[in-house]
């Protein structure tokens, strides 16, 4: 078969084929009678063996030592193809999502896709300042890609330059709930700690307190934690679980309680919380430091509600506690004098709440 049969049957090139031959590759085995390249059948499916390999992204020289040495094994030059094509796509990728966030810019001329390209490289740089300063020194008027921002918070690792971020997602006048929500759905513990934290802090955004109700079910106590203290200063009762839950760990404590008095500007809440808080204080009757916690978040609620279960207290076992309760209760009535003549205000069942076997 002649060189040009040879290129229509297998698709390569003549000129191809003649670069075999002078590499070696596939010399045809004959010649015709004017001198023309003459192809064997065992030609051709050699022809069709380095196609192969090409296909994988073998080099000629590769190939040439893979067809030509009998002890040659493919597995390890495998190996370094896969990594090489990963490594490719990795590159890839990231040029993608490059161009993906300069074209979620709108940029309205080079000057503006330069500059993003430029923040984007600020937040590539393996310094903490170098990438904290690429997020505050954004010009003014430069709109930055959501997504962009959003990405650079979930995998910052420097608190400094994670602030920086999050203070930038807030401000962006984009939808950088949608954009986090990806991360609260991440198995990385600290990838959803850190979404959760961002969009905590961005309370006016639509959709945020939907996504931080779900984060109350999550199984991490810290992401919990963020969720109920941003739930509940804006009047979230179904964080009211987890906030006292905090309280009781010792986690994030006093903003749990505050959070809680906050909460009890509500009538309603205000009862149910004292209830939890009293109940929580009839359960832990061995452990002084959860219930003076528990004290200390009692007093963060309305005095009137306070006062008789701390009265109680000062009659407590344990003497720890019930110095804690008077010097308490000694306050509020310091700061509400009138207020000391309000004793049986409250509803009867509360002093059936004091732990079993207390006197007073």
């Amino acid at each position: 078969m002649l060189i040009g049969d040879v290129a229509r049957h297998s698709g390569v090139s003549t000129r191809m084929l003649r670069h075999y031959d002078a590499l070696g590759l596939v010399r045809p085995t004959g010649r015709t009678v004017g001198g023309y390249r003459e192809y064997s059948a065992e030609d051709v499916r050699r022809i069709f063996h380095v196609e192969s390999l090409r296909s994988l992204g073998l080099s000629l020289k590769q190939i040439g030592r893979a067809l030509e040495d009998p002890a040659f094994t493919p597995s390890a030059l495998v190996g370094d193809l896969i990594r090489w094509t990963e490594d490719r796509l990795e590159r890839e990728q990231e040029l993608l999502k490059r161009l993906r966030a300069v074209d979620a810019s709108a940029p309205t001329g080079w000057q503006d896709v330069l500059r993003i390209v430029e923040l984007m490289q600020g937040l590539g740089s393996t310094s903490a300042a170098r990438r904290q300063q690429a997020v505050l020194a954004r010009p003014e008027g430069v709109s930055v890609p959501v997504e962009l921002l959003a990405g650079a918070v979930l995998t910052e690792s420097d608190s400094n330059v994670a602030g920086a971020l999050r203070w930038a997602l807030a401000r962006s006048g984009g939808d950088g709930v949608a954009a986090l929500a990806a991360g609260m759905r991440s198995e990385d513990v600290d990838i959803r700690r850190r979404a959760v934290r961002a969009i905590a802090e961005m309370p006016e955004a639509p959709g945020a307190s939907a996504v931080l109700a779900d984060a109350l079910g999550d199984p991490d106590t810290t992401v919990r934690g963020h969720a109920a203290l941003a739930l509940g200063r804006r009047g979230v009762t179904a964080a009211v679980p987890t906030l006292l839950g905090m309280v009781v760990e010792g986690a994030n404590d006093v903003d749990a309680a505050e959070v809680l008095g906050t909460l009890c500007q509500d009538p309603a809440s205000a009862d149910r919380i004292t209830t939890a808080l009293v109940d929580e204080l009839a359960a832990r009757t061995a452990d002084s430091a959860t219930r003076i916690r528990l004290i200390q978040a009692l007093v963060e609620l309305p005095a009137t509600t306070v006062r008789e279960v701390l009265r109680q207290l000062t009659q407590d076992e344990d003497r720890v506690v019930a110095l804690v309760a008077s010097a308490f209760l000694g306050v509020l009535e310091e700061r509400s004098p009138e207020g000391r003549g309000d004793e049986g205000s409250r509803p009867e069942a509360r002093p059936s709440r004091r732990p079993a076997g207390r006197d007073g």
